[in-house]
């Protein structure tokens, strides 16, 4: 089979598929479908076709691409249609999970394989609801138990669903913790006209600095003139004991 027809099925084996594909899958399939024996259609072949493939779908007037997402590949609607083809499935396409599932999934994930004791531990909150409806919609799986913890707990983990509902391959694609926690820090704001190199940028900076301390040294001064005046004019009750005197 030439490539370009190597293609085309392909194609149609991803569009058709209700699960990603792996290039094994489709090499496995291939074979099958036209029952090749002495020459088999290998995994160099078939990525070689989905690179073409990929290259194919990239461009701009396809509203889908072919993406790697849950372990396989995929067609999936680029980005930028996702508020159109929301309206489809109104609020069950837009539905969240809730924050109590996202605590125990985000656990579960880093942490996995992982006892519901674990979970609970860590969230300092009973997590038999959450946990449920992360089972019923798919997102975690019971891995087993756990042979070594007393009444042998079961212990859960991450299925391909998550990967596909995250668009992730493996869980070694998550962002790290010191990732997350690194956005989230602020960076400080230099003050200091040494701080900056000597060029335009810095004497801008030295000059706002000194406004900045004229200013306050200003604020002060008025600050003071006022507390001086106030200081120096007599208050009401003394004026009133000046006008009573000058009456009688």
């Amino acid at each position: 089979m030439d490539i370009s027809n190597l293609i085309t099925h392909i194609e149609a084996l991803i569009f058709a598929s209700e699960k990603p594909l792996t290039s094994i899958d489709v090499v496995e399939l291939i074979n099958n479908a036209f029952g090749f024996l002495d020459d088999k259609i290998g995994i160099d072949q078939v990525e070689t076709s989905i690179d073409g493939i990929r290259e194919k779908y990239n461009a701009e007037f396809y509203p889908f691409e072919l993406r790697q997402s849950g372990g396989g590949w995929q067609f999936l609607t680029k980005k930028e249609y996702h508020q159109t083809i929301a309206q489809l499935n109104g609020d069950k396409f837009l539905k969240r999970l809730s924050t109590a599932a996202m605590e125990s999934l985000a656990i579960i994930a880093y942490k996995q394989p992982i006892t519901k004791s674990e979970i609970e531990a860590i969230r300092g909150v009973n997590s038999d609801y959450s946990i449920q409806k992360l089972l019923e919609k798919e997102l975690v799986v019971i891995t087993g138990r756990n042979e070594d913890m007393v009444g042998k707990p079961l212990i859960y983990g991450t299925s391909r669903h998550f990967m596909d509902y995250f668009g992730i391959n493996n869980s070694d694609e998550l962002p790290k913790i010191s990732e997350v926690l690194a956005e989230q820090m602020v960076e400080p704001t230099l003050v200091n006209a040494e701080h900056f190199e000597v060029d335009g940028s810095a004497s801008e900076a030295a000059q706002t600095e000194e406004e900045v301390i004229s200013a306050i040294e200003n604020s002060n001064e008025e600050e003071n003139l006022t507390i001086e005046m106030d200081e120096q004019q007599p208050s009401s009750e003394e004026n009133d004991t000046d006008v009573e005197s000058a009456n009688s």
